[in-house]
């Protein structure tokens, strides 16, 4: 095993893979050597040391992608250090407050509980009015949820730095 780090991610409009970059990049800086991929281009876990997986939340539902990748990886991703992260909500407050307390999708919960996830954050995503579709756009009003960019990028960089103290230390 390598000490490559993989990002991989599920996005539909490109703000999570946006988020991912981020944290690939904050891992560089600390001297990282990172790979930051979309979750369907990955068949194969094993040259990586240490894995983040994330993905936007549509409907309290992971992409499919990424939990296509989560569980036909299950068995290497067990075998070492993961981390995931969630994004989605929009609006001011605490993300997680905004899901109603939950990290990760009930269905995924299971699968992170077998592969000893070291952490589940959910980061603020955003929600361009112009990229969606009408369906999506009477979906978010229904549920009153916000436009806009929320992301916090100083919160995701130091995420991404906890991580890299953990696979240093």
């Amino acid at each position: 095993m390598s000490d490559k780090i993989l990002v991989a991610y599920g996005s539909k409009y490109g703000s999570t893979a946006e988020i991912a970059e981020a944290i690939g990049e904050a891992m560089r800086e600390n001297g990282f050597d990172v790979d930051v991929l979309s979750a369907d281009t990955v068949s194969d876990v094993t040259p990586y040391q240490a894995v983040v997986l994330g993905s936007a939340v549509y409907a309290g539902m992971w992409r499919k992608d990424a939990v296509k990748f989560l569980e036909s990886q299950e068995a290497e991703l067990a075998q070492r250090p993961v981390w995931l992260f969630s994004s989605g909500p929009t609006g001011e407050g605490d993300p997680v407050e905004l899901l109603d307390g939950w990290r990760l999708p009930e269905a995924q919960q299971s699968i992170a509980d077998r592969i000893s996830a070291h952490d589940i954050a959910v980061f603020h995503g955003n929600m361009d009015e112009d990229k969606l579709n009408l369906g999506e756009k009477l979906i978010v009003k229904a549920i009153k949820g916000k436009f806009g960019d929320y992301r916090d990028w100083d919160a995701i960089r130091a995420w991404a730095s906890q991580i890299g103290a953990a696979l240093s230390s």
